[in-house]
């Protein structure tokens, strides 16, 4: 698929920004082929897409996780290709990936501790918030992760990549594996996370879910953008209905 619908984001302010990224994982293969994508500040960006397409390769290249061959990947207007995921993180990108996302022999309170082991003077303060967000953790907090529900799993994962306060987090799959209760609170959550000011990029299977919540979505296939706009206009166009709505998610 080669169509694409553009919305004008007029002068917001563009906190992530992705022009035609080529990346992969070994050398001369691609996932990703000028693939691109932008992250206004405040807003919710969905990212759909059949099994293969690059959804989460995309999360990894804006977090550093593997190499850039071509193209440009910039924060509040500066070029993060080739940074460490640490040095992303003090500047204010958090993480969550799909899978092992979180220490299991340590408690939640641990888990909180390691995500701002920067910072570790405001832990106390950045605890009390995510705790307060999550109110399971809470009651949690001295159980080990590694006995959580995949449910209370997420959250912490969640709550720890909240615990240096950033202003962008990139969710991968979020509601992964989840019954659709548990999924249904995961978007609910990551509806509150942005209302509290954390602009958010999430990559979904979930796709109808995730257009339901999302400012703009981005549909992927083969590793190139075929389709974006507004979370509504895809969740309702004829085209992107047929070939993906009906097969990713109900």
């Amino acid at each position: 698929m080669t169509e694409v619908t553009t919305t004008n984001a007029g002068a917001r302010d563009v906190l992530l920004e992705a022009k035609d990224v080529t990346a992969g994982y070994t050398p001369g293969v691609n996932i990703l082929t000028n693939c691109s994508l932008t992250l206004n500040r405040g807003e919710i960006v969905g990212i759909i897409g059949p099994n293969g397409a690059g959804k989460s390769t995309l999360l990894k290249a804006l977090f550093g996780l593997l190499s850039v061959q071509s193209g440009s990947i910039t924060h509040r207007g500066e070029s993060i290709v080739g940074m460490h995921s640490h040095e992303l993180v003090e500047r204010g990108i958090g993480y969550v990936p799909q899978r092992d996302n979180v220490f299991p022999s340590l408690t939640v309170l641990e888990n909180l501790e390691m995500g701002i082991y920067l910072k570790p003077k405001e832990f106390h303060e950045r605890a009390d918030f995510v705790q307060t967000m999550f109110p399971r953790l809470a009651e949690r907090r001295n159980q080990r992760a590694g006995s959580l529900s995949g449910g209370e799993r997420q959250m912490l994962a969640m709550g720890r990549a909240l615990m240096m306060n950033p202003e962008v987090v990139l969710l991968d799959e979020p509601s992964a594996g989840l019954s659709p209760v548990l999924q249904d609170q995961v978007f609910v959550r990551t509806r509150e996370i942005n209302k509290a000011g954390v602009s958010v990029v999430m990559v979904e299977q979930n796709a109808r879910r995730c257009l339901q919540i999302c400012d703009r979505g981005y549909v992927l296939d083969q590793g190139t953008n075929a389709y974006t706009d507004t979370g509504e206009k895809l969740l309702h166009d004829p085209k992107v209905i047929e070939l993906y709505l009906g097969t990713l998610a109900s």
